[in-house]
């Protein structure tokens, strides 16, 4: 399941959704980030997210079907925000359910690594004085490429 949203969503629903993927899952790995102060702009307040609708989640079922072609992946589920968000808000959720701990722990961190620098999404700090897009960050394509 892939969801593009302004609206926050329950991780303890996520996962329940994921324990209901049959018998055979052994494992569930999950990741949920939060919008923090990243410190690149002075007194950030919040957020504002954009992405290519269509296209945003094209690429993310892409990256599910890598995973499932490199790890024993039952299920994953994949929610990204869109919109304006405050600190401390979820931004991002990824649950993968697997039959092993280690297949659902690499395919839930490939495709965080992944969606930070392939999904089509672009983001705004916003502070009281001033916006700033985000540039992709060296760290975040260095993981990446570490998958490859």
């Amino acid at each position: 399941m892939i969801s593009i949203q302004t609206e926050d969503f329950d991780v303890g629903e996520e996962y329940k959704a994921l324990r209901a993927s049959g018998p055979g899952t052994g494992a569930i790995s999950t990741f949920s980030g939060l919008v923090r102060d990243s410190g690149d702009l002075s007194g950030v307040t919040g957020l504002f997210l954009e992405h290519y609708p269509g296209m945003t989640e094209a690429v993310i079922q892409g990256l599910i079907d890598e995973a499932s072609e490199r790890w024993d992946v039952r299920q994953a589920r994949v929610i990204h925000r869109v919109g304006r968000l405050e600190l401390s808000d979820q931004i991002v959720f990824v649950g993968v359910c697997s039959a092993h701990r280690g297949d659902a722990f690499s395919a839930c961190q490939f495709l965080m690594d992944a969606l930070k620098t392939s999904a089509p999404f672009w983001k705004k700090e916003i502070a009281p004085d001033s916006e700033h897009w985000v540039e992709q960050k060296v760290s975040d394509l260095k993981r990446s490429q570490g998958w490859e």
